[in-house]
């Protein structure tokens, strides 16, 4: 109002009348007096730094000795923020993960998934559970179980599937300290295998390993004691040979996921997808540059009598 006067050296009548306010309003002055309140805020945001203003508004009603009329919470935060206080909050730093279109899997060894699970054995001790599954033929190729799994564990698993069954093109899973930790990745450039992270907080990204956990807690965790690791171990072991050989599996037809693979595996099914290029650095001839491994399922005992 006041520059809209000055500008168009015009009279308050009718600076008022343009903008539609009424002149009592304009003339308005504030009688309150927020001194005591202010400095009792004061007082309390030195006593309490990591209070906000409704905690602070609680402990201004509780004490009426100090400040005997009855205070709004807005006027509270009116007085809060014109005196600057401010909680300051360090903002935690999340991860970003672009999201990438998921490929239509036509061959093992295409894409495994991995992931964690937890139970606890009679004794009170924490087990851990790393589970890979083969995306395309869903076959649990491994149940790792131990009281801890840090990512050279987790690499040696890997790497024993791979003596037998071949070097995948990529590996699906969360951004756990495992599989985000500098020797997993270095492990993964090496063998030239393509290290797929979800986004964070999407599960659903690593749908097959989720469904499978679903599966191992519903029909062998919940359902079985563990004495101890041992015991744990052994009975999770046969628990995953019947997933492989004996329980039927609805996304394959009926099928078990060795039935599966044995119908998808041929003499001429090589594997003929385009792995990642090598990083810079590795030569042709250098371990990092391996020759594409065939996507051929190995046999198991127990799958013979199904050929």
């Amino acid at each position: 109002m006041r520059r809209l006067r000055e500008e168009f050296s015009t009279s308050e009548r009718r600076v008022c009348g343009l903008m539609e306010i009424p002149r009592m309003s304009y003339r308005y002055q504030s009688r309150r007096n927020d001194s005591g309140l202010r400095e009792r805020l004061l007082e309390l945001a030195r006593e309490k730094p990591r209070f906000g203003y409704r905690r602070l508004w609680v402990l201004l009603a509780r004490d009426r000795t100090k400040s005997p009329e009855r205070i709004n919470h807005k006027r509270v935060w009116r007085v809060y923020r014109d005196l600057g206080l401010c909680v300051r909050r360090t903002r935690r730093k999340r991860l970003t993960r672009v999201l990438r279109p998921r490929p239509i899997l036509t061959a093992p060894n295409q894409e495994w998934a991995i992931d964690f699970a937890s139970d606890v054995a009679a004794s009170g001790r924490r087990l851990r559970i790393f589970s890979v599954v083969d995306c395309y033929t869903r076959e649990c190729l491994t149940l790792e179980v131990d009281t801890s799994m840090p990512s050279r564990r987790v690499t040696r698993a890997l790497a024993g599937i791979m003596e037998t069954r071949g070097v995948p093109v990529a590996i699906r899973s969360d951004n756990g300290p495992e599989m985000t930790s500098r020797h997993f990745l270095a492990w993964c450039i090496e063998r030239r295998i393509d290290a797929i992270h979800i986004q964070p907080g999407k599960p659903t990204q690593n749908a097959h390993a989720e469904s499978f956990h679903g599966r191992l807690r519903d029909e062998c965790l919940n359902v079985n004691w563990f004495w101890n690791l041992f015991d744990a171990r052994r009975k999770i072991a046969a628990w995953r040979i019947e997933y492989n050989c004996e329980r039927p599996h609805s996304a394959l037809g009926y099928l078990t996921p060795a039935e599966f693979a044995s119908r998808a595996a041929s003499p001429s099914s090589v594997s003929n997808i385009t792995r990642p290029a090598p990083p810079q650095g590795f030569p042709d001839g250098s371990a990092a540059a391996v020759a594409p491994a065939p996507a051929l399922t190995q046999i198991r005992p127990c799958e013979e009598g199904l050929i």
